[in-house]
């Protein structure tokens, strides 16, 4: 007789972990001419503001793509 095979649960994902990987990285003039501002994206634009800030971008919410499987 053959075994019955026990299926493995992996732990579960959140929305946010999903698409980790697929949110584009935007500066901070894309930031200030969206029309839909998010919170992360106001405080990278206060923090880029000031005087000799050096930055490498925000991940953007709004240009999420499909997620890896």
């Amino acid at each position: 007789m053959a075994k019955k095979k026990k299926k493995i649960k992996g732990s579960t994902v959140t929305a946010a972990e999903k698409y980790k990987y697929t949110l584009k990285m935007v500066t901070s003039e894309t930031c200030i001419a969206c029309k839909k501002q998010c919170p992360r994206g106001l405080a990278y634009i206060e923090k880029m503001s000031k005087p000799g800030a050096v930055g490498r971008g925000v991940p953007c919410i709004l240009t999420k793509g499909k997620p890896y499987k």
